[in-house]
Parts: structure tokens; sequence; C-alpha cells
């Protein structure tokens, strides 16, 4: 019955710290997608050619700070023009105005504002580029705003960490004190402190190791349930921060029982046949 509760309680608080480690890698992925949304307007010279222009759509597809590319033909241009304003501009000017441009959107990394600058610059560097434009401002608020959100996660995440570890080590301690009696009457029969943490820790090592795998499936079958409701949940989940939070989960797991289990053992022989009461 001990051991059940024991489980029970290592369970849910591991339950909690594979949320914090799962909302934390999720958060990244989340910070990453605003990033990569971000784009940088290319505008060519007016007398640029569809092929040059293309040519140099490639070429920037192939730089490494590049996530990927929108190109604009001048036609395509027009026609959002006239869905969005519902007038022809070349009914009253007598030819499409708009040139070819392109929408580069940069890796997350490559985000702040001064890198955003450095690549502009390199934009301009092309003799076919007559403009380069991104809004700064939006960048700049977007970083200060995401760096406070990280700063709170981690805040609320040491936090829970902290509590987490408190409440496992006392759930642990007072498993391991309900047997002082058992400790020290071992003890005095003239047994090792090897021999007589043995067995305990061997049963911390399956506590944790049981109550991993329950937190583990809860977590999973908590995605999954979800995402049969809403499966966008699966483009910021990922696969990959799955397994790290379950390996995360089984690791912590296996640790904080097993020290726990040693440094209360180690405890309970310290005391005195006095102390025991």
């Amino acid at each position: 019955m001990q051991a059940f509760t024991s489980t029970v309680s290592v369970t849910l608080l591991l339950i909690l710290m594979g949320l914090i480690v799962l909302l934390s890698l999720t958060a990244r992925v989340v910070a990453d997608s605003v990033k990569e949304n971000l784009t940088v307007t290319v505008v060519l010279e007016d007398d640029v050619q569809t092929p040059d222009a293309q040519h140099l759509c490639d070429s920037l597809n192939r730089m490494y700070y590049v996530s990927s590319i929108d190109y604009i033909s001048r036609e395509q241009a027009l026609q959002e023009q006239i869905e969005s304003m519902g007038i022809d501009p070349t009914d009253f000017l007598g030819a499409n105005p708009f040139s070819i441009s392109m929408e580069v959107r940069v890796k997350p990394e490559f985000s702040s504002n001064d890198s955003l600058m450095w690549i502009s610059n390199e934009f301009r560097k092309s003799e076919l580029v007559a403009d380069v434009m991104y809004q700064k401002d939006l960048v700049e608020s977007m970083n200060k705003n995401l760096h406070r959100a990280s700063y709170f996660l981690l805040a609320i995440a040491l936090l829970l960490v902290i509590i987490s570890l408190s409440l496992i080590n006392n759930t642990v301690r007072l498993s391991v004190f309900s047997h002082r009696f058992v400790l020290h009457t071992m003890k005095l029969v003239g047994a090792k402190w090897s021999f007589i943490r043995r067995p305990f820790l061997v049963r911390g090592f399956w506590i944790g190791f049981i109550s991993a795998l329950i937190a583990d499936a809860a977590i999973l079958g908590g995605i999954y349930w979800a995402s049969r409701y809403d499966s966008s949940i699966l483009n910021y989940v990922t696969q990959e921060n799955m397994i790290i939070t379950a390996v995360s989960v089984l690791v912590i797991g296996l640790l904080l029982t097993i020290v726990c289990t040693y440094f209360s053992v180690t405890h309970c022989l310290k005391m005195r046949g006095s102390e025991l009461y």
C-alpha cells in the first residue's frame, strides 16, 4: 500500500515536471514559428526581366540565412491589387505599374534587427534590386516580447521544479522513515550500510521507473487526445519534443527517487536509537 501511495505521488509530480519540459520546448517552437513569419520584401527594378528575376530568386534561396522565398510576378501583384482594392490600375495608367518582388523569410536565428539590416545590405548589392524593406519596429517589439515571455516561463519552470523536487524528496523520505526501526535493527546486527541501502535503492528504482512510465503515458495520451480535436497542436508539439520530454521524465524519475532514497536511508542510519521515536 505504501509503495502504491509513493508511486502515485511521484507520478503526479513527474507529470508536472514533464509538462514543464514540454511547455519549454513548445515555447521555443512557437517562437521560431513567429520569427519565420517575418519577411524581408525585395523589390526589383522596373526593367528586370522574368528570367533574370527567377535566377536571382534561386540564388537568394541558396543563402544559408534564407528559410523560404515567395516570388511575386508583376501579374500576380496586379491581381492581388485588383482583389484587395477592386480597382484595376491598368484602366487609367495603361500599363501594369508593379515590379517583380520577393517575400524572403529568414531563419529564426537571423530575425534580429542587426541581422536583418546586414541581410538587407547584402540584397542591395545586386544591380537588379531597387529596394529592400522590412518592419524594424515590429521586429524589435517582437524580439522584446519573446524575451520577456522566455524569462517569465523560465521563472515559472524554476519555481515548479523546486516545488516538485521538495515534494518528491519528502515523499521518499517519509517512505524510508517508516522503516527506520528495521534499518536500526539491521545496523545493530552488523549489516553493512551498503547492504542495508540496496533493497531500498532497488525499490526506489522501480518506483521511479513505473512512475515515469505512467507519467509519460499520461502526457503523451493527453497530447494525442488534444490533437484529435485540434490537429494543429502537432505543428508545435513535435515528435522530437515528445521524445525529449518522455526521456527527460524517465531520467528525472529514476535520478530523483534513487538519489532521494540514498540520502534518506543514510539519514536514518545516522540516527541514534533515542531519535527513532
